[in-house]
């Protein structure tokens, strides 16, 4: 039987124009597009459990947390980004006060995400938490010798405590959210005391500050937990003992975040809002700190079993803000103490 010529071509059109959509696929694909300063194998398992959720996709950039916010500023208006997620609220700080992120209004992050550890003016928000803490060598160190950071000032501490170098944000953060609890000059003259008690010059990161510890050559320092988790996951029958310091009548362990915010100028914001509602569930919670042995900031979630075994601690609820806020001083105080 002969086919109609018009039948015969609305069944070729209609061909090729499901042939076209199914090669090329949604012409207009919901897409959130991401700047990172975490790396890729730590963030790309929310993004695709997120993707998987709701079927909007995360187009992500990797680099450092000075790279990204340069661009963010040199690109202004332009800018594809959509988010920024950084380490340490010194960071997010720094983001919002030049302008580079938006207020985000939601009863999910606020519900989700302790007070503490996000922005007064929801610019930014805590993802997971590092705890900045002491850790010392087993064979050397009694830990009801330890006590408080403060305490590592102490004389009977002389020549046996190591510290990373004051150059990284880690310290500075430290060192500024002492100043808002104890004020300047006692700051600095608990820092000078850290500065007198030195059994070697400042290190280049907390690896290599522990690897001292294990080695005998000072019994004391200051470290984010994850460093301690990986170390001793490569290594179980080093000398070190983890501590949590600050917790009779003090203020706490004092901890950090990896974070985000959402971009001034933000192309998708919904859909953004969306990924750091979702980058706050119990589901990315688990994710996003199990990866690095941090903490979950959701209080809701239980820490990673590795983790979890390190033991609870009481931390400092002072807001994050304020290392920022208070960078400026720390750093300067730090090169009055002569810690370099």
């Amino acid at each position: 039987m002969r086919i109609p010529s018009f039948n015969f071509h609305i069944i070729i059109t209609s061909f090729l124009i499901s042939l076209f959509i199914f090669i090329s696929g949604p012409v207009n694909a919901e897409q959130v597009v991401v700047y990172s300063a975490r790396i890729e194998q730590l963030i790309k398992p929310m993004f695709d459990a997120f993707t998987q959720n709701t079927g909007i996709k995360v187009k992500y950039t990797t680099d450092k947390e000075g790279a990204l916010l340069a661009r963010l500023k040199a690109e202004g208006k332009n800018t594809p980004a959509d988010m920024l997620i950084t380490a340490d609220a010194g960071n997010l700080w720094a983001a919002a006060q030049t302008g580079l992120l938006r207020p985000v209004e939601s009863q999910v992050l606020k519900s989700n995400i302790p007070e503490h550890l996000r922005d007064p003016n929801n610019e930014w928000f805590g993802l997971s938490i590092r705890a900045r803490t002491i850790i010392y060598n087993t064979n050397k160190v009694d830990p009801t010798d330890l006590s408080t950071y403060e305490g590592l000032a102490d004389s009977k501490w002389k020549n046996r405590l190591c510290l990373r170098t004051s150059k990284k944000v880690y310290n500075q953060s430290l060192v500024a959210m002492m100043i808002a609890e104890h004020g300047e000059a006692k700051t600095e003259e608990i820092v000078k005391g850290w500065v007198s008690n030195l059994a070697t010059d400042p290190l280049s990161d907390d690896t290599r500050a522990m690897e001292f510890v294990a080695a005998g050559k000072c019994d004391v320092t200051i470290v984010n937990t994850y460093y301690y988790g990986r170390l001793i996951q490569k290594d179980p029958n080093l000398p070190l003992g983890i501590f949590w310091p600050n917790q009779r009548n003090g203020s706490g362990v004092h901890v950090n975040i990896s974070g985000a915010g959402l971009t001034r100028y933000s192309k998708n914001p919904q859909a953004a809002e969306q990924l750091l509602e979702f980058l706050s569930s119990i589901q990315a919670q688990k994710l996003f700190a199990d990866v690095n042995m941090e903490y979950p900031v959701n209080p809701n979630i239980v820490p990673d079993p590795i983790v979890a075994d390190w033991g609870r601690f009481i931390q400092n609820n002072i807001n994050l803000a304020k290392a920022g806020e208070l960078q400026a001083q720390a750093v300067k105080l730090m090169d009055r103490a002569g810690y370099q």
